[in-house]
């Protein structure tokens, strides 16, 4: 299927570094639709969908925040800290998208595996379905998140 002009120009600025370092799409040959069709595929496999996970990132940052940059335990299962600087990050994809630049870390106690999120991940997550590409420094792999939040 021939892809739209808007669909190659997304693909351009994912490439591209100018809104973050590196780049959304890492080293992944795939384009954006068929990455967001593989990674809404494990969704489904895990039960899950990609509200959901937003939702769970979103709840254990705002528990991380109100801890000003320190760790702070929650349920019983996680260890989290969430750090700011100044500045925004910007959706790249074509709507006003403003995310503060905030980087969360969570931690399992009971199997030590950590992950690391931006708050525009959360929103590429919730509203687009994108996890970014495979050797992007800021790819979630669906299972990982599943398996870590849930």
């Amino acid at each position: 299927m021939k892809r739209s002009p808007s669909e190659i120009k997304l693909e351009q600025m994912l490439r591209s570094s100018k809104l973050v370092a590196g780049g959304f799409m890492g080293n992944d040959p795939r384009t954006p639709e068929e990455i967001i069709r593989d990674d809404a595929a494990a969704l489904q496999r895990l039960g899950r969908t990609a509200a959901e996970i937003a939702q769970r990132m979103r709840t254990l940052t705002n528990t991380a925040r109100a801890a000003l940059g320190n760790w702070v335990e929650a349920e019983g299962k996680y260890r989290l800290r969430s750090e700011e600087w100044k500045g925004m990050l910007i959706c790249p994809w074509p709507h006003p998208g403003r995310f503060e630049k905030r980087l969360t870390a969570c931690r399992r106690l009971d199997t030590g595996e950590e992950i690391v999120w931006s708050d525009l991940n959360i929103h590429l997550i919730e509203a687009h379905g994108f996890f970014e590409g495979k050797g992007s420094p800021f790819r979630l792999e669906p299972e990982t998140l599943v398996r870590i939040l849930f």
